[in-house]
This record gives C-alpha cells, structure tokens and sequence, in this order.
C-alpha cells in the first residue's frame, strides 16, 4: 500500500500527455525519486529505424562526462601481459581456459565482458551463453582490443553501451537520482548526442521519434525534443 502512494503521490504534478524541456524534466524526475535506494535515472528513446535490417542497426558506446553511478564489474579473456595490463587497469576477473570454462558452467560473475583478439576463437565458442546477455566482446564497441587497460579503464569510468531493440527503442542507466541536477543534465545530453550521430545513413525525415526519463521507481517524462539542441 505504502508502494501504491508513493507512486501515486510521484505521479502528481506530471502531465502525460506534455513534453517538457529537459532542465525540468530533470528536475521533476529527481525531485521524485524517493526511493530508500538511490535510484537509476533512465533514458528511453523511440527511434524510426528498424533493427532488423542490417543497415538500420543503432549500436555503440559513449563516455557520460559525469559516470553512471554504477560500478561495473569487468572480465577480461586475455594471456601473458595483457593479462596482467588488465589486472593492472582494475580488472575484476581475468583468465583463459579457466574463466570460459566459468562462463560455460553459468558463472557469469560480470557487467561486461572485454578480449584480446587472439582470444576470440576461446570466447566465440561462448557466444550462446554471452550473445542473450548482451555480454559477447565486438571489436565495433571496443571489447575486443589489444590496448585491455583503456577498455577496462573505459568501461569502469562511465562507458555505456548502447543497442536498438525490435521495436527502435533504445535505453540506458545515465547515471543516479543522488547525482546534481547538472551532472544528469550533461549526462543524458551526451548519451543523445551520441545516439544523434549514430543515425544510420538509410533513415530518412525523424530519426528521433520520443525520447523520455525516469527514475528506477518513478514514472516517466516525454521531453521537447528542440531541448537537446547544442
């Protein structure tokens, strides 16, 4: 019951049906987040494109200026001295043999996945176990390098990853409602400027169809779209 007015207390004030500018919906949305857990603000956007054609696919990373707020725990299939550059990064988990053969037995103890290339014909056997999870390293996201210390420094600073579902939605955790108004603010620009350029060069007229924000618990908010202009 405590549940059902909290959420209905966050839901007052908010007009569904409106698109507000993304300084307000910012604060709207955090000033709602009173969760007894810092919650995750969301961005969601509804884009014209459809992900099965291959070239319509929205796929990629971007840096968020101000970190997600989440500590992201890193595996890294790597040998030699690259494993060590990995432990040396901050790597939570690093192997061979031994760390597929974890994945293998369901022991996926990591947010995401990073590999040398000599290494993928290890891991390509895992791609049933790590494609569903969305963990599988791909060199167009710069999972699958020689330089692991930058990608794991990457991915522990405020990587994110971000990839088009069946219906051109595309979401993301840009950071945590403990965050000042500002940092959300920046971090949500860059994570649509990024989506911005990813635009694929077969969609014509609007690209970007809704975009709007929550927070873990709260409801969501459609925002002006003219709000992300530089």
């Amino acid at each position: 019951m405590a549940t059902g007015k909290r959420t209905k207390k966050a839901r007052e004030g908010i007009d569904r049906n409106r698109f507000y500018d993304l300084a307000e919906a910012v604060k709207m949305i955090k000033s709602r987040a009173t969760a007894k857990f810092d919650e995750t603000i969301e961005v969601a956007m509804n884009l014209a494109v459809d992900p099965r054609k291959a070239d319509q696919n929205v796929r990629g990373t971007v840096m968020l200026p101000h970190g997600t707020g989440k500590t992201l725990r890193v595996a890294v299939f790597a040998k030699g001295d690259r494993a060590e550059e990995a432990k040396a990064a901050g790597a939570d988990i690093v192997g061979a043999d031994d760390l597929a053969a974890k994945v293998q037995a369901g022991e996926i103890e990591f947010d995401r996945c990073i590999a040398t290339p000599d290494m993928m014909a290890l891991v390509g056997r895992l791609g049933k176990v790590l494609g569903p999870r969305g963990l599988m390293p791909n060199p167009k996201l710069g999972t699958v390098t020689t330089n692991v210390a930058e990608a794991v420094k990457a991915a522990k600073g405020g990587q994110v990853e971000f990839r088009a579902e069946k219906a051109g939605i595309v979401h993301a955790g840009v950071g945590k409602a403990s965050f000042s108004e500002e940092a959300i603010l920046e971090n949500v620009k860059a994570f649509v400027g990024a989506i911005t350029r990813a635009k694929p060069s077969g969609v014509k007229g609007t690209y970007i169809k809704k975009v709007s924000l929550s927070s873990t618990m709260g409801p969501g908010v459609k925002i002006e779209p003219s709000s992300f202009a530089p």
